[in-house]
């Protein structure tokens, strides 16, 4: 009879959620115990996901019935490589996963890129989401009422739309007051998205462009100028009917006649961003090339340069994760080198009881869903490998605790969220304005509410 298998996983994101639930309903005898440096579950869902994206925001009942799972133990609050690492973990596990994922801004190194009013998405996602490490004020500048977006990726959309959007339209969202009222400050009339290549090319889905019309006070402009296909583009049409869709809707709006409406999301193509124009340390403009295509889909620049008067720029032009404490790091890539999921020392070696999965493994590209395939190739990988793998000196479950209590870790559990949860959904109940939940911000506050009975 096999042993019965104790494994962590690192992340508490839909990555981390889908192996634990895969491995859960397999046929071997295991339990799981899922680490979240965050106080909270559910990683991006929560801190990555527009506060205005209800709809997406539904995956969260399904990751909450894997979670309710008795095989299956949440411990937030706790960070991988502050208090503990993986020779810790060996301790008490089996093996390890990790799906930490990627929350930091990809670098954009281009002249001028770290001027005051030059930002990045990931940063401005999580203050607006209200993650707790993110600064509880954002710096919007009072005079840009240009603003200029790079990227034209699902973020990139999020980040234009709430640009765009009036604070008062966000407030029957789950926003915290502060964010709420950073956001009355903000001065954008004109928001600027920039693609370095043309329509067909784009990475953001139809629904998340449909989207950006539903507001009555956001008028959006695709403008004609690169707007076009070559047998590169024709080709990538026909072999995706999502991406046809999403250029079927750019066209719907190239046709549209503007409404007046306060504020502009301009959507503009083959324009690569090449410098920010600073003035006194200060955002005051962004230079692009204007760029054709090449026949493969792909661009050429054309040595044509065009300065747009903008006064802050958002770069979205991908995540990038963290390396991670005592585990080989492609820098380049941004993954931990891996085969299939298995970790890869330096010399190609698999490094026995440690896996990975989600934008960890593969980068941050795909949708949340890709992220259940992605999970069960690495639990494939690590259910083969389970005979072969070095038991644990203390496996019983209650020994984690002590570890964690021993050190002085005030960790959150599944119950400590559910408090946290009825917590935040009372807060938009008692509110001016009827609302799902209201975020609670500050670190300690979402521990203090999670363990109060603990």
């Amino acid at each position: 009879m096999s042993r019965h298998l104790r494994v962590a996983v690192v992340g508490a994101g839909p990555a981390g959620i889908y192996a634990a639930d895969i491995l859960t309903k397999s046929d071997r005898d295991v339990s799981v115990d899922i680490l979240e440096a965050d106080p909270t579950p559910f990683g991006l869902i929560r801190y990555g996901v527009a506060p205005d994206h209800p709809r997406i925001k539904e995956i969260v009942k399904a990751l909450h019935r894997v979670m309710n799972q008795p095989q299956i133990r949440f411990f937030g609050n706790v960070s991988y490589g502050n208090d503990l690492k993986l020779e810790d973990l060996r301790q008490f596990y089996d093996a390890v996963i990790f799906a930490t994922g990627a929350r930091r801004d990809r670098d954009l190194d281009i002249a001028g890129i770290d001027l005051a009013g030059s930002y990045g998405a990931a940063d401005f996602v999580a203050w607006y989401d209200g993650h707790p490490e993110a600064p509880r004020t954002w710096d919007f500048q009072p005079h840009a009422e240009q603003v200029a977006v790079i990227g034209v990726g699902n973020v990139g959309l999020d980040v234009a739309r709430i640009l765009a959007k009036t604070a008062d339209e966000l407030l029957v969202t789950e926003i915290p007051d502060n964010v709420y009222e950073g956001l009355k400050s903000n001065a954008a009339k004109d928001i600027h998205v920039f693609a370095r290549r043309g329509p067909a090319q784009v990475k953001f889905t139809p629904m998340e462009l449909r989207e950006l019309s539903h507001s009555p006070n956001i008028d959006v402009i695709v403008h004609p100028e690169g707007f076009e296909f070559d047998e590169g583009s024709m080709d990538a049409l026909r072999n995706s009917k999502s991406q046809k869709l999403t250029v079927d809707v750019l066209q719907n709006y190239l046709a549209k006649d503007e409404t007046g409406a306060a504020h502009r999301i301009h959507i503009h193509f083959c324009n690569n961003p090449v410098e920010v124009l600073g003035q006194d340390g200060q955002v005051v403009g962004l230079r692009t090339e204007i760029t054709e295509l090449d026949g493969t889909g792909n661009v050429r620049g054309t040595g044509e340069f065009k300065e747009w008067p903008v006064q802050a720029v958002y770069r979205a032009i991908g995540y990038y994760s963290d390396s991670l404490t005592g585990l080989p790091f492609d820098a380049a890539r941004g993954i931990v080198p891996n085969d299939g999921g298995r970790v890869l020392e330096i010399d190609g070696s698999p490094l026995p009881g440690a896996y990975v999965t989600g934008w960890i493994k593969r980068g941050p590209v795909g949708l949340i869903g890709h992220t259940k395939s992605d999970a069960a190739q690495t639990i494939s990988l690590l259910l083969d490998d389970a005979d072969q793998l070095a038991a644990p000196e203390s496996p019983r479950p209650e020994a984690v605790e002590r570890y964690l209590a021993e050190r002085g870790i005030e960790f959150t559990t599944w119950e400590g969220w559910q408090r946290l949860d009825e917590h935040e959904r009372s807060l938009g109940e008692t509110h001016q304005h009827t609302r799902e939940r209201v975020k609670v911000v500050p670190r300690e506050d979402m521990v203090r509410i999670a363990r109060i009975s603990a």
